[in-house]
């Protein structure tokens, strides 16, 4: 697709650049924070890729001791909620892809919108949408969580250790502490709002409003406890009783900006076991989550354009080419991602399927559209069988605070799991030593559009849409699993993933090497380019062939397990802390 190119960030004048310091808003959620160079891993048998050491470390004792898959997808999370609280955690919500070695599955952990909410709840008096910020930080903007018990659903069904064992790394981290990496200090350090929040501030900050110092030994016996209650009883612990009662005062009784979620929402809450949507693309068989996440669909959109559209359409060098049939692709992708995709419990599929938008004519409708130069207009398509369009579009680029896993254990399983509290550190409400997710600014703001719904509008038990883009990779001719990837990083999540598996099995370039290399994307509009990756020969190429260009902190955070002789290779994106850890 791409190939690393030179340091030089020097553009020219109509290249846009933004602050390395300052994540764009609508686009990023967590800071951009030091490259730490990964060597890639080998493991004979099974390995986790997750995105903390210690994490890491708890996913391959559990595969080490006889657990599946899923149960080391349970330890990795505990402690994540722990190590890497601004990017997921109980309080958030998760999809997972699980692989039995036969049979796929994709499990729905999203939040849910509270039974009061409603369509206007992020509009102002006057009808104007509320500030970002406005909206998030308080009690509004919090979905009922849905990842724990979407954990213990998949754990009943594909788990081997004992549920209670699956925490016992994440109680002892917490009671013992665990050492501050610099990301965390600085992604602290860096937030405006959650000193505001008691709870976190006596936890993550210094007398004198300085986050914890990196290399501090961090106690959070709260969440340890926390634990303790759902290593007992299950996820019963954080829905009913007096964890859930907890929950839910904090975010009604907010100070600031309550919200509407109650006992009857929180208790009620029930993940949903989903057909993954699937596709065959050249040798390949790729698979991702379904609605309500855009992201399965869109990855196999852009896969399935760019496998069409032939290389040196534009006469640009090769990289450039690439960059350009990429970002081309990718804005195809979200024009239909903004004017279809939502919870498919409120919006029926375009022609009746979600199929329909993977379609082979229709992917290669779209790819006829990919011409030598940026298209002036792109709209969504209309597949095959399509009525008359009864929603609006929705352009609102969805920040996701996120972690991803790969997990491949001993038995033939798999799990892809991508696992989020959306903004970094949520909605800045702290719990019982967890943060609470703001899952529900993921809807849209404004509810219509020219007279017509927005398909991802606020509604009651709603799961908002995601870009979250966990998946696997199969081979065509034996049905062999071969990948399992995903990232965190907001809407470019989708373009991050489209990498991962699209230079490794169609470019034929060195997993590690791949997630190494600099980011572009698009969420429908500017090409956005990593900031600091590309000279200014690339970029006035780019610029050449109709593309307004933006440089912006992409911090991706890949992580990837391929299939190689010798068993599983593992790679981790430099741009975070990620590690694989296995046997």
């Amino acid at each position: 697709m791409w190939m690393l190119a030179g340091l030089a960030a020097c553009g020219p004048a109509q290249v846009q650049q933004s602050a390395l310091s300052q994540p764009p808003s609508g686009e990023q959620p967590e800071r951009a924070t030091a490259a730490v160079s990964k060597p890639g891993w080998t493991f004979a048998r099974q390995a986790v890729v997750a995105a903390n050491p210690y994490a890491a470390e708890a996913g391959a004792r559990t595969l080490a001791a006889g657990g599946s898959a899923v149960d080391a997808a349970i330890a990795v999370q505990a402690v994540l909620t722990l190590v890497e609280p601004q990017s997921s955690g109980i309080g958030g919500g998760a999809f997972l892809l699980h692989w039995d070695g036969a049979r796929l599955e994709a499990w729905d952990g999203r939040e849910t919108a509270p039974a009061a909410a409603d369509p206007r709840m992020f509009l102002d008096a006057s009808g104007a949408p509320l500030p970002f910020a406005q909206a998030v930080v308080g009690g509004l903007s919090v979905g009922v969580p849905g990842v724990m018990r979407m954990l213990e659903a998949a754990h009943a069904a594909h788990g081997k250790r004992p549920w209670a064992t699956l925490f016992e790394d994440a109680v002892r981290l917490a009671d013992e502490g665990f050492v501050v990496s610099p990301r965390l200090n600085a992604l602290l350090e860096a937030d405006p709002h959650l000193r505001g929040d008691p709870e976190a501030r006596a936890l993550y900050y210094q007398a004198d409003g300085r986050a914890v110092a990196v290399g501090t030994l961090l106690r959070n016996p709260a969440l340890a406890e926390t634990f303790r209650a759902l290593a007992r009883s299950g996820a019963a612990a954080l829905h009913d009783g007096p964890i859930a009662q907890a929950v839910v005062d904090r975010v009604r009784h907010h100070p600031s900006n309550p919200g509407r979620m109650s006992a009857a929402d929180l208790s009620g809450y029930r993940p949903v076991k989903r057909a993954a949507i699937c596709a065959d693309i050249d040798a390949w068989r790729i698979c991702g989550m379904p609605p309500p996440s855009s992201g399965g669909i869109a990855v196999l959109q852009i896969l399935g354009i760019l496998s069409r559209v032939p290389p040196g359409l534009s006469g640009a060098s090769a990289e450039v080419d690439g960059m350009h049939r990429t970002l081309e692709a990718g804005r195809l992708a979200f024009a239909d991602r903004a004017q279809f995709v939502a919870d498919p419990a409120f919006v029926e599929p375009p022609a009746g399927d979600w199929g329909a938008l993977v379609a082979p004519a229709y992917l290669a409708a779209r790819a006829a559209l990919v011409g030598p130069r940026a298209m002036t207009r792109v709209e969504a398509g209309v597949p095959a069988g399509a009525g008359h369009q009864t929603t609006a579009p929705d352009t609102t680029a969805a920040m996701t605070g996120t972690s991803h896993l790969s997990i491949v254990d001993a038995f033939g399983g798999a799990v892809s799991m991508t696992t989020s509290v959306e903004d970094a550190f949520g909605a800045r409400t702290m719990v019982r030593g967890f943060l609470l997710n703001n899952q529900l600014t993921d809807f849209a703001f404004v509810p219509d559009r020219d007279g017509l719904p927005v398909a991802n509008r606020v509604e009651p038990g709603k799961r908002p849409r995601s870009s979250m883009s966990p998946t696997m990779v199969f081979e065509r001719a034996t049905g062999r699993l071969h990948m399992v990837t995903g990232s965190p990083g907001g809407a470019p999540i989708i373009h991050y993933t489209v990498r991962s598996v699209w230079d490794s099995l169609w470019q034929r370039r060195p997993l590690q090497a791949v997630l190494d290399a600099p980011n572009v994307a698009t969420t429908g509009g500017p090409a956005i380019v990593e900031v600091g990756r590309y000279d200014a020969t690339t970029l006035s190429a780019l610029s050449a062939l109709g593309h307004a260009v933006e440089q912006r902190p992409l911090p991706s955070g890949i992580h990837a397990l391929l299939r190689v002789e010798a068993g599983w290779h593992a790679a981790a994106d430099p741009r975070r802390e990620g590690v694989a850890r296995g046997d």
